[in-house]
């Protein structure tokens, strides 16, 4: 747990850093975020070992830190971006570092938190989401991707051929209306009163959040917090392209699609980004898996990118060099894929 703990939440203590002292720290935060994780990466070729084990104490003690270290970095990157302390520059490499932190590794360790059982661990996670104007993800993530990923019935899966900007508009459109859609009947199915509807409590809670935004910096703090969470949003986003991109589960005669396995998911096996990530990047067990804590999950023979998650999310910025890279990968990964049509 130590190497998670290090990777996860040395970018959380330079952002206290770089709001509270200024000077260095926040190019320092950039820096690690944008260079020295890929760079670790790129020069130690090792692969976490597989843990022996399924029962880690120590997991839901760094899953509560890490979204204890959320909130209050949120609320010193909104203050700091918003008030005179920083410099121009200074804020641009905070809201930059600081971003990435808050799309790449929040958002791993909400993730794991709203898959937990426990109620408390899975309503933090929520909240983390509620915090960066993502609240609906918390239902459409499970209720909707995973049972229908690497289907075209699913808004967070990506089409052969797809450029992510296409993508995000659909998926980010998608998720919200199909997890309302499954959250509705699911609350219909156990006869609950719809005042009760979790969307209410997504809608309140970014309100609340932007009430928060405004004490911090008023005006300046609300438009800090829509740059914050816009931009941690794009990094789910492009972490759900990347790992689904043109992956197709075949249909059976019953027009039922193949179960999810370990060839419906791309996956990563770069140490120290995953670490980071609490092994998000092992994506293809997650799926076939979802109930596995994050320390367990194993790199399986499913399809494997050519460079790890943050790198791939970078090329993806760019559809005709992503596709120039992944299109013949995904030929051979899934020949049944299609392209989308109109």
């Amino acid at each position: 747990m130590l190497l998670f703990s290090v990777a996860s939440l040395t970018p959380a203590a330079l952002i206290a850093l770089a709001t509270l002292s200024g000077g260095g720290w926040a190019f320092a935060l950039l820096a690690y975020m944008a260079v020295f994780v890929p760079l670790l990466d790129l020069l130690v070729a090792r692969v976490t070992p597989p843990a022996e084990a399924e029962e880690f104490p120590a997991a839901n003690a760094l899953s509560v830190a890490l979204a204890l270290a959320h909130f209050a970095g949120l609320a010193l990157a909104v203050w700091a971006l918003s008030g005179p302390m920083l410099t121009l520059a200074q804020k641009a490499a905070l809201f930059a570092g600081a971003g990435l932190w808050f799309g790449q590794v929040s958002n791993s360790n909400a993730h794991e938190l709203i898959h937990r059982g426990n109620r408390l661990l899975h309503r933090l996670g929520v909240a983390v989401y509620v915090s960066l104007l993502f609240g609906h993800h918390a239902s459409a993530h499970v209720l909707v991707h995973h049972v229908r990923v690497a289907t075209p019935e699913d808004p967070n899966s990506a089409r052969l051929g797809e450029g992510f900007y296409r993508f995000a508009l659909r998926a980010w459109m998608g998720s919200f209306r199909e997890g309302l859609r499954a959250e509705t009947a699911r609350m219909v199915r156990a006869g609950r009163p719809l005042w009760r509807h979790p969307y209410g409590a997504y809608v309140g809670g970014a309100v609340v959040t932007f009430a928060a935004a405004f004490v911090l910096g008023g005006a300046g703090g609300i438009l800090a917090m829509i740059g914050l969470a816009g931009y941690a949003q794009m990094q789910l986003l492009l972490s759900d392209y990347v790992q689904h991109y043109g992956l197709s589960r075949a249909m059976r005669p019953d027009g039922k699609p193949e179960p999810v396995a370990d060839r419906h998911s791309w996956n990563s096996p770069h140490w120290y980004s995953s670490s980071m990530m609490l092994n998000a990047p092992r994506h293809s067990d997650h799926h076939a898996r979802p109930l596995r804590p994050y320390p367990a999950l194993r790199l399986t023979d499913g399809p494997q990118l050519p460079r790890s998650l943050p790198v791939m999310a970078t090329l993806a910025l760019f559809p005709r060099r992503w596709r120039r890279v992944m299109d013949r990968r995904v030929a051979i990964q899934s020949p049944n894929s299609e392209r989308p049509t109109g």
